[in-house]
């Protein structure tokens, strides 16, 4: 029993350890960060203004777009922070510093990949509440208490699920610049093709289809519900062609992809950390 406190005492000095020395780079190259912050409180301008004069009712539930799109790009700042978050340990693999890593007399090579979790997901919840005080003061409202919960709850999920994904394409590809265009090859397209910018309703049916089975899309209903009415997990967020889902049922899709994506990376990572 000692010895298993031993082991994860040092598990937990590693991983604070390593996490710091990712946010030194952050610190030194801060442009990452703003970026993030930056590009979706734009659009949050541009297309808030582009849909101020829509008709009374344009969309259902909402009082502007501005009510509408807020969920949408708290998702798509989470989702591309955590897609990228390959980059680093690319970079650390075709520097060296990985290989450093692997020789050296770790407690648990765990520490390495817990360590990109606990960055993405602490930098992904600092930019979404940056984007989320700016939707307030721009009067597009605030989730209560509960609300707050779904909200990071889903976030949560959402890192997860995606940071399994880019590590392991950080272990599979060759390079830094593979990673990079299959990022920019999948960002914005599965955003297109998610209710983050356009319910459903809105969308010829084969692209209905495509967003129904998005993961963006489950992570944004409930948030989306969390900001337009007082949280109820059964209400129904998400009109599918295949049928309603509830808040539960999308937050339950979201967690079950989630729980599969690190199922599925597991023998990668032990084959390539050991």
């Amino acid at each position: 029993m000692e010895l298993k406190q031993y082991n994860l005492f040092f598990l937990y000095q590693e991983t604070v350890a390593l996490t710091k020395r990712l946010f030194i780079q952050l610190k030194r190259r801060p442009s990452t960060l703003l970026a993030g912050i930056l590009q979706p409180i734009i659009w949050l301008f541009l297309f808030g203004a582009l849909f101020s004069k829509a008709p009374e009712g344009f969309l259902p539930g909402v009082d502007s777009y501005g009510n509408f799109l807020g969920a949408g790009l708290i998702v798509f700042t989470a989702f591309s922070g955590a897609l990228n978050s390959g980059l680093p340990l690319m970079f650390d693999r075709e520097f060296g510093f990985l290989n450093r890593l692997l020789v050296a007399p770790l407690a648990s090579r765990l520490s390495i990949v817990l360590s990109s979790f606990f960055y993405i997901t602490i930098l992904s919840f600092v930019q979404s509440i940056v984007i989320m005080i700016v939707s307030f003061v721009l009067g597009y409202g605030w989730p209560d208490f509960y609300g707050l919960g779904i909200v990071f709850t889903t976030l949560i999920l959402l890192v997860l699920f995606v940071t399994s994904i880019s590590l392991c394409l950080a272990f599979i590809l060759p390079g830094h610049i593979e990673l990079i265009a299959l990022i920019f090859v999948i960002n914005l397209p599965l955003l297109f093709a998610s209710t983050a910018l356009a319910p459903i309703s809105f969308m010829p049916n084969w692209l209905g289809w495509l967003a129904s089975l998005n993961p963006l899309t489950f992570a944004i209903e409930p948030i989306r519900i969390a900001y337009t009415q007082t949280i109820n997990l059964d209400v129904v967020a998400l009109h599918a062609p295949y049928g309603d889902l509830t808040c539960k049922s999308c937050i339950s899709i979201l967690f079950s992809l989630t729980v599969f994506s690190l199922i599925i990376i597991r023998p990668l990572l032990n084959r390539k950390l050991n």
